[in-house]
């Protein structure tokens, strides 16, 4: 009886497991198309979304109604021609490092971080150059205005200075001697201070700097420089060795009580640290 008694094929899956099996099969596949996909696929696809940022973003209207976008007076195109982004451009062929340099050599640009974003975005990011001041330059036999940052770079020249870029709260710098500008090239080491100077009290009381028409710099025989200032609506010079806010202010309100007081004052001299003045007629340039 024995012999008679047959054990069950525990060999045959039952149907929980086929149906295990099959999802396990289907989510291999899929994890593998994943993988395919992304690390196969996407990275070597044209970049989707291209994202300029910029501090002077804005749209400008052309031909009617159609529009488009410029940062820091350059283009969407023109930015990515530079930065030599192509329709075909993607993940794996952009590099990001010579992108960056490619764009900085735009004089307008003081940094350039570009950004991509895996698999198939890219973001660039620019911020331009601040004008701290005013001058004029000598070009091609012609007296043209320039634009300077406070690390005295030379950004913007004659025609290209953009509408409104000469404003009444940036000062006007004579007495510096710029001959055939180019974008890009930097002003002499020693006014560095000066630069830094102009951008604080910009940032901080642009009304002070709207308050002077010009900045003479008078270079002295060895070393060093001094400054003449010139008040807006005052006849009466400033002479200074240095400059700063409060100094600024004290000086103009000097220059306000001087004047009302003694109308025939020629010359106001801050540098020995004490002021004194010169009357009209004792004065001789």
């Amino acid at each position: 009886m024995a012999a008679d008694y047959i054990l069950p094929d525990s060999a045959d899956p039952s149907v929980f497991e086929k149906i295990l099996r099959i999802l396990i099969i289907l989510g291999i596949l899929f994890l593998a198309g994943v993988l395919i996909w992304l690390l196969g696929i996407a990275p070597f696809r044209a970049f989707t979304d291209i994202v300029i940022r910029g501090g002077e973003e804005r749209s400008l209207a052309v031909s009617g109604s159609a529009e488009y976008s410029t940062y820091y007076g350059f283009s969407r195109d023109a930015i990515l021609t530079t930065a030599g982004i192509t329709n075909n451009s993607s993940y794996i062929s952009t590099n990001v490092r010579q992108a960056e340099k490619a764009l900085m050599g735009l004089s307008a640009f003081e940094s350039v971080r570009v950004f991509k974003h895996f698999p198939d975005k890219l973001q660039v990011v620019l911020e331009g150059r601040k004008a701290v001041a005013s001058s004029l330059a000598y070009r091609d036999g012609r007296t043209v205005p320039v634009l300077f940052d406070s690390q005295g770079v030379v950004f913007q020249i004659g025609k290209d200075i953009k509408e409104g870029g000469i404003n009444r709260h940036l000062p006007l710098i004579s007495g510096l001697v710029i001959e055939d500008p180019v974008p890009g090239m930097r002003l002499p080491l020693i006014f560095s201070s000066l630069w830094k100077e102009l951008e604080k009290i910009g940032d901080n009381a642009p009304e002070l700097l709207a308050a002077v028409s010009e900045f003479r710099i008078n270079r002295r025989s060895f070393d060093g420089f001094d400054l003449i200032l010139y008040p807006v609506n005052r006849k009466v010079k400033v002479r200074l060795s240095e400059i700063n806010e409060d100094l600024l202010r004290y000086t103009l309100l000097m220059v306000d009580v001087l004047a009302s007081r003694e109308p025939m004052v020629d010359t106001l001299d801050f540098r020995a640290g004490i002021a004194s003045y010169k009357p009209l007629e004792a004065h001789s340039e």
